[in-house]
């Protein structure tokens, strides 16, 4: 009888213990779950309907281009994201040029100003803008990444739409998937971050240009991450390549990087770029001027840069979506971190 007692607590307490056990081995933190929202399967199916012959390429200030405005605004509403402005997701803006059709597009308000007085054309865009708030509202981390592209040229023979599937297609879905991470995390940030999709990039920077312009709070902004074509390989014996450049005074961002390759075994292969000086190429330069902090990801130029050739097929989804991890845990650290 003694024995069948004590055989008997033993079992209780075995019972008792592995469920503890079993908690402590399975909790999760917020920036793993995070992490573990991030996949291929939304990778191609953002990338696929952007880069699809029905979007025609995606020109800014064409109807296909606000197609793809639409197509975004609809997946920030089923995210359950929270639109920047008051007015909803949109943030619309106009370009302007001389009534010559080939007269350059601008949007700087001084020659606006100047357009406006004579007849001149007019071309209509829209930054897609959503926000998570964070418990200090007096700071902002942004990242970014321009939805437009060439669009179609119909006197060019063959295939004549540039599809854009890595410029930058590739960009707008790390934006969607780490807004959708930072959502997983199931926590607030410190920092408010603002997960920006712009319009008009291939014409001049039109839509980060509009948006530093006129953001009120934009002397709150501390840091800017940008995504510009991360999907393809420049050199096809380093299919890990990336490049990653930043503000050299910010090497934190290189530290940062390292340690989370190494910790969550991203088969990524970074070259870094600090710099001084990151005043060209896309639309970090807006920021960069308004003197925020800089992080870039980009995997260099290919044969289809600007060319129709730039398709989802070409694709290398897996250096894709491992630069998507490695940014959403950059700007996680960003938005909870004092580093500058």
């Amino acid at each position: 009888m003694k024995m069948r007692f004590f055989l008997l607590l033993a079992l209780i307490g075995a019972m008792a213990t592995v469920p503890c056990e079993a908690k402590k081995k399975e909790k999760v933190t917020p920036e793993q779950k995070g992490l573990l929202s991030i996949n291929r399967q939304k990778a191609e199916a953002y990338v696929e309907f952007l880069a699809s012959d029905a979007l025609m390429g995606r020109e800014a200030g064409t109807g296909h281009g606000q197609v793809a405005g639409e197509y975004l605004i609809s997946i920030l509403k089923l995210m359950g994201a929270k639109p920047l402005l008051e007015e909803g997701f949109g943030q619309p803006f106009n370009a302007y040029s001389a009534e010559r059709s080939n007269a350059p597009f601008t949007v700087d308000p001084d020659k606006v100003e100047t357009l406006k007085k004579k007849p001149h054309r007019i071309a209509p865009m829209r930054n897609i803008l959503a926000k998570i708030e964070g418990r200090n509202p007096e700071e902002i981390v942004i990242v970014g990444a321009h939805y437009d592209h060439l669009g179609y040229d119909p006197l060019l023979q063959g295939d004549n739409i540039f599809n854009g599937a890595d410029d930058n297609a590739s960009g707008v879905q790390a934006v969607l998937q780490i807004l959708s991470a930072f959502i997983a995390t199931g926590q607030q940030p410190e920092k408010t971050v603002i997960f920006a999709l712009w319009d008009g990039e291939e014409k001049g920077l039109f839509g980060s240009k509009y948006f530093v312009n006129n953001f009120p709070d934009i002397k709150k902004v501390k840091g800017y991450m940008n995504f510009d074509m991360i999907g393809r390989n420049n050199m096809e014996h380093r299919p890990r390549q990336m490049k990653y450049l930043y503000l050299a005074k910010d090497s934190v961002y290189a530290t940062w990087l390292k340690s989370d390759i190494e910790k969550y075994s991203l088969a990524l292969d970074p070259d870094l770029f600090p710099s001084d000086d990151l005043s060209g190429g896309s639309d970090q330069v807006p920021f960069f001027k308004a003197g925020a902090s800089i992080v870039w990801y980009h995997t260099d130029g290919h044969p289809d840069y600007h060319m129709p050739s730039d398709h989802a097929e070409r694709i290398n989804w897996d250096k894709m979506v491992d630069i998507t991890k490695a940014a959403f845990l950059c700007l996680w650290k960003m938005a909870n971190t004092e580093f500058n």
